[in-house]
């Protein structure tokens, strides 16, 4: 059962380490820009930072509570400023950024777990036991 908490880690933290080369990418800093982020320029690559150092941190099982902490710094304001689904007009846009608002949440409630209780076996925090 051991091996299932390190592939839960895994699999939680591989999205934030595979999105994270595109906050460098000018596409992704556009992006943010068309949804008002304030100084996309700044915060988009900071916010690919944060996440592939959580994700990281996640994955590995090194210092996990913080890499859980920094995951839920990343996902509050990127929740909240690019998924605003009360604020499309287009049914199909309301519906597509519903969607992602509620993965996010689902994804905000793993991290808070991951920063409360930590890694888990199989870990750097635990000894890798």
């Amino acid at each position: 059962m051991k091996y299932l908490v390190m592939l839960g880690r895994i699999l939680f933290a591989a999205i934030f380490i595979m999105a994270a080369p595109n906050h460098f990418k000018a596409a992704e800093v556009g992006y943010a820009a068309a949804h008002n982020v304030p100084f996309p320029e700044l915060l988009v690559p900071v916010s690919g930072v944060i996440a592939l150092l959580g994700g990281l941190s996640i994955a590995t099982g090194f210092k996990a509570k913080w890499g859980g902490w920094l995951i839920v710094l990343f996902l509050v304001p990127v929740t909240l400023m690019m998924h605003n689904f009360w604020a499309e007009t287009d049914p199909k846009a309301m519906g597509m950024q519903e969607i992602m608002f509620m993965k996010n949440m689902a994804m905000l409630g793993g991290a808070l777990l991951i920063a409360h209780f930590g890694a888990g076996p199989m870990s750097v925090d635990n000894g890798r036991g």
